[in-house]
């Protein structure tokens, strides 16, 4: 019935059609109550309106003993009977000391009865009978709900375990029981009350500290602008600060394995060799030997010569790269607008993630109740199979197994759409990774479309289009989805792939032979590299796509051929490009983290009293590291597609144009000189 409307449309969207298809079947079948409020025994909702249970919004579970841990609490598997009440008992009491009471004192059956099942009134029941019919609980304990849910109210006193100040309790069967008995039962629920307590501190400092934070963040985008502004006049001094420091380093690294080396001479057992006292787990051993130090040394040697030998070998291409880094703050200084793109990227993700985890909770939350036959799997064979609650009564079941009761268990079902959830789930997260990589996919080709037009602009600035961003944008909407679409498509693919890996993985361990964890392990890192890659390849063809505007195939092909003949200048412009941002995203993070440490821990003399106090100073100090990291990461990421793009727009201009006057060079006179050819026509000079 869902997938019906798919009949009739054309092939180009049928897939759109099915993937809109299962959002709107799950949510028609989903109900997300079921994740919000806890369910009775009866399937009903606690503190559903117009119900029973309107005012009734807690679960309580007549043998918190029978459950065997908090996961089976809080996923309703609790083999027990389960009820809506209203509050949790706040005492100790049992079945068998209510009924000697009742006839001199009612209020203690009043209490009592508010945790027995609806209309059950029969105070004066046989014990055997009331237990074996689950009608009212054996014993009651002080408890206090969590997660809509009543747990026992575990405390600590003097380093013993106490429920109400007490360490034992009747279970109302005759038994006299240790409170650990609870705490095996309920295993962990006393720390996730101590978390509780935790996430209302950390919910009290970001109360009082969030305007600091904002402001925090704030500096991190100021420093970042600054940081991008100041790249164009000292990426070159940063990156021969950072080979020099290298080489520096390596250099002391082969002089204090030559001081080792020389130290060790005439110490006993110094001279043995690696292979005359094979492998030690104390890799300390090692240390203590010549040969060691000797080999460390002749390393090191081998990698400071190799690379002083590529400085002198590709000491032009690396001035190239940093002249095309120096280029793209140039270029970002005329399109300020570009900086803040990575906003509308931001929120689009936000959409396809809101879109997710919707659909993913309907589907989750998709089926009719089931119940099923609780009862000693023992001395039952019927025990946990499926039974109908209205008709259970007239069933031999309860004649053949004493006491067996007909219980909610889950929310599932036999039809077509129940029995492929988990395929509807698959699905509803590869459309996921195809939305989320078509807005990243835009943000590329919008941003590469805006700094296209700024390097084949003749004369610059002068010649560049009017709001470059809005109309780069504008492009790629109107004809470029379908390519950015495709290339998101092949990248979604491959990544589900990796997803449905690792799932394997998962489900397999602990029962797969060797060989297949080795082809497991074989093609997880197969389909890594092969994401890695396809995102490089699908990152140029968007690029090629906004110069040229041709279809995605031919872009793939075309900017990955221009790639491969300029492999070198790929690699050297690369590893600096990663470098140089790398490292601004630790100066802004590292410098706003250290600022935000100084001010939270009350060591800026200045803003003493404008400090909250905070419970926990790491949480918003934690949050303005990682804020700043993001922050930064977002403008860093347009700087290093400004400079990916100018890249090929360079290795274009090099192939297309021979600086003639018939064909004039577009790039910008200091590339120029860097080349060492003909001078630019007079006009290009000018600009």
């Amino acid at each position: 019935m869902c997938f019906s409307g798919v009949v009739g449309i054309s092939k180009g969207s049928v897939w759109s059609v099915r993937f809109s298809s299962i959002a709107l079947c799950a949510w028609v079948h989903g109900d997300p109550r079921k994740v919000v409020y806890p369910t009775d025994s009866s399937g009903q909702f606690c503190g559903q309106k117009d119900t029973i249970n309107e005012n009734k919004t807690i679960l309580f579970y007549f043998n918190i003993l029978k459950c065997a841990s908090p996961i089976v609490l809080i996923n309703l598997q609790c083999p027990t009977t389960q009820l809506c009440v209203s509050k949790c008992p706040d005492r100790f009491a049992t079945y068998i000391d209510m009924q000697g009471s009742y006839r001199h004192n009612k209020s203690y059956w009043e209490y009592y009865r508010q945790f027995c099942k609806p209309g059950f009134n029969k105070p004066w029941k046989s014990v055997a009978q009331v237990i074996r019919d689950e009608d009212c609980p054996s014993m009651i304990i002080p408890s206090r709900p969590f997660l809509k849910r009543c747990f026992p109210d575990f405390s600590t006193k003097n380093g013993i375990l106490t429920v109400a100040n007490q360490t034992t309790f009747k279970d109302g069967r005759g038994k006299t029981r240790n409170v650990t008995d609870l705490r095996e039962a309920a295993n962990g629920i006393n720390n996730v009350l101590d978390a509780r307590s935790v996430g209302m501190k950390i919910f009290e400092d970001y109360a009082s500290s969030w305007h600091w934070i904002l402001i925090g963040l704030f500096i991190a985008m100021i420093v970042s602008l600054l940081f991008l502004v100041l790249l164009r006049f000292t990426a070159g001094v940063l990156f021969w600060i950072f080979i020099l420091g290298v080489i520096g380093i390596i250099g002391y690294g082969i002089w204090h394995c030559y001081w080792e080396y020389d130290h060790l001479q005439g110490t006993p057992g110094s001279d043995l060799t690696i292979y005359d006292i094979g492998f030690q787990t104390d890799f300390r051993v090692y240390l203590q030997l010549r040969q060691t130090w000797l080999a460390f040394m002749i390393i090191l040697c081998i990698v400071e010569v190799f690379i002083i030998l590529m400085l002198i070998f590709l000491r032009n291409r690396i001035r190239i790269a940093i002249a095309l880094l120096q280029e793209g703050s140039r270029a970002i200084g005329y399109i300020m607008s570009t900086l803040f793109y990575p906003i509308i990227t931001f929120v689009l993700i936000a959409i396809c993630i809101s879109y997710w985890a919707v659909t993913a909770v309907f589907l989750s939350t998709s089926g009719e109740p089931v119940y099923k036959v609780m009862a000693n799997q023992t001395l039952c064979k019927y025990a946990n199979l499926t039974c109908d609650p209205e008709t259970f009564n007239t069933t031999n079941v309860t004649k053949l197994c004493v006491g067996a009761q007909c219980t909610f268990a889950f929310y599932g079902g036999e039809s077509f759409y129940h029995k492929y959830i988990f395929i509807f789930q698959l699905s509803n997260a590869f459309v996921f990774l195809w939305l989320v990589n078509f807005a990243i996919a835009l943000g590329q080709c919008t941003l590469a479309g805006a700094f296209a037009s700024y390097y084949w602009a003749f004369r610059k600035p002068a010649d560049i289009p009017p709001c470059p961003l809005f109309s780069s944008f504008g492009r790629a909407i109107r004809y470029h989805t379908g390519s950015l679409a495709f290339g998101s498509l092949i990248l979604a693919i491959v990544q589900l792939i990796r997803i449905i890996l690792e799932y394997l993985d998962h489900k397999l361990k602990g029962t797969q032979n060797s060989f297949t964890r080795f082809l497991l392990c074989c093609l997880k890192c197969c389909f890594w590299c092969l994401e890695k890659f396809i995102k490089f390849i699908n990152r140029n063809a968007y690029i090629m796509i906004a110069i040229y505007g041709k279809n995605f195939c031919t872009s793939a092909k075309e900017a990955f051929f221009l790639l491969m003949r300029n492999v070198v200048r790929v690699a050297v412009l690369d590893k600096v490009t990663d470098f140089l941002l790398f490292l601004g995203k630790l100066l802004v993070a590292g410098g706003v983290g250290v600022l935000a440490f100084f001010f939270f821990t009350h060591r800026i003399p200045v803003f003493t009293q404008e400090t909250p106090t905070l419970n926990y100073y790491w949480v918003p100090l934690l949050t303005v590291i990682i804020g700043s990291y993001l922050i930064a990461h977002g403008f860093f990421s347009v700087y290093a597609m400004c400079v990916d793009t100018l890249f090929l727009c360079f290795c274009e201009d090099l192939e297309r144009n021979d600086g003639s006057t018939a064909k004039p060079y577009y790039m910008s006179a200091s590339l120029h000189r860097i080349l060492g050819k003909k001078e630019l026509s007079p006009k290009k000079a000018m600009g």
